[in-house]
């Protein structure tokens, strides 16, 4: 009996020692839970002042509505926005935080880019004699912040009768318009980095590899096979997603159907080469697992694909932007719900393409096929 449990104290310590040993293994358990809280918390909780977005959509260079104009004299700086004039105003409380909240003077067209950016959830229609709130009401923040705003505008508890609701039910306006581009573009990313490198990382431990060179095939012509099949694959995902999404949401393709095809192309191409770069010199699977963990989740959580990355602090959003999920998400989501064309996006377009041929030289080049 003493025997047998000495040997399962020695096999437990052999575990320990396994998972130590395991650089991986001790980042992703340990160490990349808490980047994510870190990088969570700063969007979401933003201690100790709360952002908040406001379109206010004005039909004449000054403000018409009296209590509207009034919450605004008191506001910290007036400044002028990427839309247009931006008022700024800090609300403290002991209890809730303190909340700074961006008023936008825009036309109707900026105030629903807003929105459909999802730079805003909420849009306040300048009428003299009422105020009136447009905003999705499936939304939960959108509703706390009429709540929250309605009331310290007109400052009494008449607020239904004061204030006219008018929700915001067209197409490109709801959550479900901001999330489907974000999802096909994610799930370009993620299908072609698990199916390329992973694969190919896999093929290189089981001395695959080694036997596939020694015929006479062309690398290229290997690399490129790996590519082909992706985008067929992820033509099919992507039609499956958007196909549930249009019959059952009644999204739709508001902009160019064919700048749509070349962005999901670039998009393609960027994460092959992303993906034959990672998979060029690793030769354990749990490094490569890592490696490509490193690169997808970051991009997930912070390139506005469930949420606008526009929670997170100004500093940074010049930064995400400049992520591969980033560009191709935004030119998806502008295609979807902007109704944008190629013209409108062919810079991001570039720029995709150009990491992606430029990785997949690189990554052919130092390629390790033994």
């Amino acid at each position: 009996m003493i025997h047998i449990k000495h040997q399962l104290g020695q096999l437990i310590i052999i575990r320990f020692k396994e998972f130590i040993r395991e650089p991986g293994i001790i980042f992703w358990s340990i160490i990349f839970p808490v980047l994510m809280a870190w990088v969570l918390g700063i969007a979401f909780s933003r201690q100790p002042t709360m952002v908040q977005h406001v379109a206010i959509q004005v039909n004449s260079d000054s403000l018409q509505n009296l209590k509207l104009k009034e919450f605004l004299l008191v506001a910290d700086t007036m400044q002028g926005g990427d839309f247009g004039k931006e008022y700024v105003r800090t609300m403290e409380s002991q209890k809730l935080g303190d909340t700074r909240y961006k008023f936008s003077l825009v036309s109707a067209d900026d105030a629903l880019l807003m929105i459909k950016r999802g730079i805003t959830s909420m849009i306040i229609l300048d009428n003299p004699d009422t105020l009136s709130f447009r905003f999705d009401p499936q939304s939960p923040d959108a509703k706390l912040l009429y709540i929250t705003l309605s009331n310290a505008i007109l400052e009494d508890s008449r607020v239904i009768s004061e204030a006219e609701i008018k929700p915001l039910t067209q197409k490109g306006g709801r959550y479900i318009d901001f999330l489907v581009p974000g999802l096909i573009a994610m799930g370009l990313m993620n299908s072609i980095m698990w199916g390329i490198s992973y694969a190919l990382i896999d093929m290189r431990v089981k001395k695959l590899l080694r036997r596939m060179v020694a015929t006479p095939m062309k690398k290229s012509y290997f690399m490129v096979s790996h590519f082909v099949a992706r985008l067929l694959l992820g033509i099919v995902e992507a039609g499956i997603l958007f196909g549930f999404a249009h019959f059952y949401f009644d999204t739709a393709i508001q902009g160019s159907a064919f700048a749509f095809v070349v962005v999901f192309f670039a998009g393609t191409v960027t994460f092959s080469g992303i993906a034959i770069l990672i998979a060029s010199r690793v030769n354990n699977s749990r490094v490569g697992t890592g490696l490509i963990n490193v690169i997808t989740l970051p991009m997930t959580v912070l390139s506005g694909i469930f949420f606008s990355y526009h929670n997170f602090p100004d500093k940074v959003i010049p930064i995400i932007q400049k992520l591969p999920l980033t560009m191709l998400a935004d030119s998806i989501r502008a295609i979807f719900i902007e109704g944008a064309g190629l013209a409108d996006v062919w810079l991001n377009t570039l720029i995709l393409f150009t990491i992606g041929i430029a990785t997949f030289l690189l990554g052919l080049r130092i390629y390790k096929w033994y």
